[in-house]
């Protein structure tokens, strides 16, 4: 791989943009591709985002845009999946060309509720995609920041380094720093566990818990990461690197993050309808609660997940999140 081959981002949300953004600091052409027509049209004529991230402002001569999946398919050699987990099957349901010898790499925050695999996964099961040709984007990195050109972090996990580091190159400048990994599977779990947890921090400051409350919530929560993500892929990983406690720690704390924000209107006493309703972007977390539930109970031997549990039994069945997270509160420590 090389910055010569070409490079598109599929979605048109806040993490795709921050993407595009990345990459036109290296690229001379960064393909885009968009659903939306109107968002299309806008940004030809006034060069940003009507929708997300509307400060960041684009040179048209480095964008290629299209509202047709498979010419930007067609197109690029690295195709960047930014979608949202709960509509990018459909998306992917459009594609008839041939992608086998592309390299796919994850952006994706959840596993895809239709079949309970990661995008990886998914790609490889559904479109022959090796998974040395598979990679995947971890944080901690908030698009908003991104924006700002505030220093953030990536990490970019490929089983083959030469294609991760490829890809971290052309991610990298002045305000992103990049690391690689070879730990697919724990990283796109890791990006999918984290915004559960981010429901539950903003469950309880919702619900009055303080800052003493949410530390122990959140070292709870990174070894309850740990041991999901060895029950689904056992291999050698540091828990404590940026792309696992990292991107939970931002994710659960920052005042730009959607899922936190989601869990606070749900702990002060919003409906999962009504919180869904108010907020103009996907909390990916309520996706990816019922698909973590899901693939612990699959398992002949259950992980314990008290955190996850609580968050289900709130957006799921229904239950009172006070009397819920009173009942958390005796399972951490």
């Amino acid at each position: 791989m090389s910055q010569q081959l070409k490079y598109a981002v599929f979605g048109s949300g806040s993490w795709a943009t921050a993407i595009v953004k990345m990459l036109c600091e290296n690229l001379n052409e960064v393909g885009w591709y968009m659903r939306s027509v109107y968002t299309k049209e806008h940004l030809l004529k006034e060069q940003h985002n009507p929708s997300y991230l509307s400060s960041v402002e684009f040179h048209l001569e480095q964008l290629k845009l299209t509202n047709d999946i498979n010419e930007m398919a067609t197109y690029a050699d690295v195709l960047i999946f930014a979608i949202p987990s709960a509509f990018i099957n459909s998306e992917l349901e459009k594609l008839s060309i041939d992608i086998t010898s592309k390299t796919v790499v994850s952006a994706v925050k959840g596993i895809l509720p239709e079949s309970g695999l990661l995008l990886g996964e998914h790609f490889h099961d559904n479109y022959n995609i090796p998974f040395e040709n598979i990679g995947v984007i971890a944080g901690p990195c908030h698009a908003e920041e991104v924006a700002l050109e505030r220093l953030s972090y990536l990490t970019i996990s490929c089983a083959d380094q030469n294609k991760a580091q490829a890809i971290a190159d052309v991610l990298s400048s002045d305000y992103i720093k990049t690391k690689i990994s070879d730990d697919i599977i724990g990283t796109e779990y890791a990006v999918m566990l984290k915004n559960i947890y981010a429901i539950a921090a903003g469950i309880a400051h919702g619900l009055g818990y303080g800052d003493n409350f949410q530390s122990v919530l959140m070292s709870n929560a990174i070894r309850e990461m740990k041991r999901f993500i060895k029950k689904m892929h056992k291999m050698k990983r540091n828990i404590n690197n940026s792309a696992y406690l990292g991107d939970l720690l931002v994710t659960g704390y920052s005042t730009f993050s959607r899922n936190r924000m989601f869990g606070n209107m749900i702990g002060k006493g919003y409906t999962v309808k009504s919180a869904q309703m108010e907020m103009s972007m996907v909390a990916e977390g309520y996706y990816a609660t019922k698909s973590a539930h899901l693939l612990n109970e699959k398992n002949k031997k259950k992980t314990r997940t008290p955190i996850i549990d609580a968050v289900y039994a709130v957006l799921y069945e229904g239950k009172d999140a006070k009397k819920v997270f009173k009942k958390l509160t005796e399972k951490l420590d």
